[in-house]
This record gives C-alpha cells, sequence and structure tokens, in this order.
C-alpha cells in the first residue's frame, strides 16, 4: 500500500463522505425518492472504489481507513436520521451504534495499551454490515414507495439485524480477548 492521497479511489470516497449530509437533509425534510438515489449513488460509488483501487493497483493506506468509515458514517448516520424520523425504532439504532462503540472502544484501548494491531473484520461483522445496508435501503424504499408493502421484510431484517449485531459484537469480544491472552501487550 501506497502513501499516496489523491488517488482516484479516494476522491471517490470523499465524494460518497459529500454526499452524507445530503442524504442527511433529505431524509430530515421528508424527501425520500431524492434521499434513496443518494443512497443507491453513494452504494454504487463505494463499489466503484474498491473495484478502481484493486484494479489499478491505486490503493492506499489513506483509503484503507478513509473507506470503512465513510461506510460507517454513513451507516450509523441513516439509523439515527431513520429512528428520527420513525422508519425505524430507536432500540435498534441504539443497539446498532452501541455495538460499533464497544468495538471502537476496544480497539482504541487495545491501541494505547499495546501499539497498533490490525482488527480484520470478521465474517460476521462482514455480514451485520451487509444486513444493515440493505434494511437501510429497505427503510428507505418503503418510505419512497409506501405502496410497495415491505413492512413485513423489513420487520424480518430488523430481526436479523439484531441478532447479527448481538453476536458480532460477543463474538469480536471474545476474539480480541482471546487473541490478547495469547499475545499479551508489551509491559
Amino acid at each position: 500500500m501506497k502513501g499516496r492521497i489523491w488517488t482516484v479511489p479516494n476522491q471517490i470516497t470523499f465524494l460518497r463522505l459529500g454526499f452524507l449530509p445530503l442524504f442527511l437533509i433529505l431524509m430530515s425534510y421528508e424527501r425520500y425518492k431524492w434521499a434513496l438515489l443518494v443512497l443507491v449513488i453513494a452504494g454504487f460509488s463505494d463499489g466503484i472504489d474498491g473495484l478502481i483501487a484493486r484494479k489499478f493497483n491505486q490503493r492506499s493506506s489513506l483509503g484503507a481507513y478513509l473507506d470503512p468509515i465513510a461506510d460507517k458514517l454513513l451507516l450509523s448516520s441513516s439509523f439515527v436520521v431513520l429512528a428520527f424520523e420513525k422508519q425505524i425504532a430507536w432500540w435498534l439504532t441504539i443497539l446498532v451504534l452501541s455495538r460499533d462503540v464497544l468495538i471502537l472502544i476496544v480497539a482504541a484501548v487495545i491501541i494505547l495499551a499495546s501499539g497498533y494491531r490490525p482488527f480484520p473484520p470478521s465474517i460476521y461483522g462482514k455480514f451485520t454490515t451487509f444486513f444493515q445496508i440493505i434494511l437501510v435501503f429497505m427503510v428507505v424504499l418503503a418510505a419512497a414507495y409506501p405502496q410497495l408493502q415491505l413492512a413485513l421484510l423489513n420487520r424480518v431484517l430488523i430481526y436479523i439485524v439484531s441478532a447479527l449485531c448481538v453476536f458480532s459484537g460477543l463474538h469480536y469480544s471474545f476474539t480480541i480477548a482471546r487473541r490478547l491472552n495469547v499475545h499479551p501487550p508489551a509491559a
């Protein structure tokens, strides 16, 4: 990975970060069809930046950090604004945010105690993120097009996301604890 900053994938990621306030504003003013369009463009840009980075060898250290941060910001803020708009329940938003905060705190403590160590996402974490993205998309789609009758599907997705949040959060905690016991931090 190179230390380049202004690669095309990073520029696309910065653009995606720029979509975030627009998406939140559109959601806040109940412009769900426009918000859905911005969400689709943001999702498409996420796929494109990764593809370009791999295909044209434009991976960078900044991109390795920036891309998941952009994804998390979009997802986390989506849950918050959807809860404020009463499109999803607050308990689900709190569960999703609590899991992310737990992971961030554990990572920060480990970095402070023992220096940087990579924390690759688990398959359960990836499933959790995937279903969170699908849920946000489906909830915004249902708000934009209420005639589609997506309430039952969204309810099922809510339970899947809830279960995956709890399971992946516990899995992550136990995995990190086990790694620290095997390789204790340097004194």
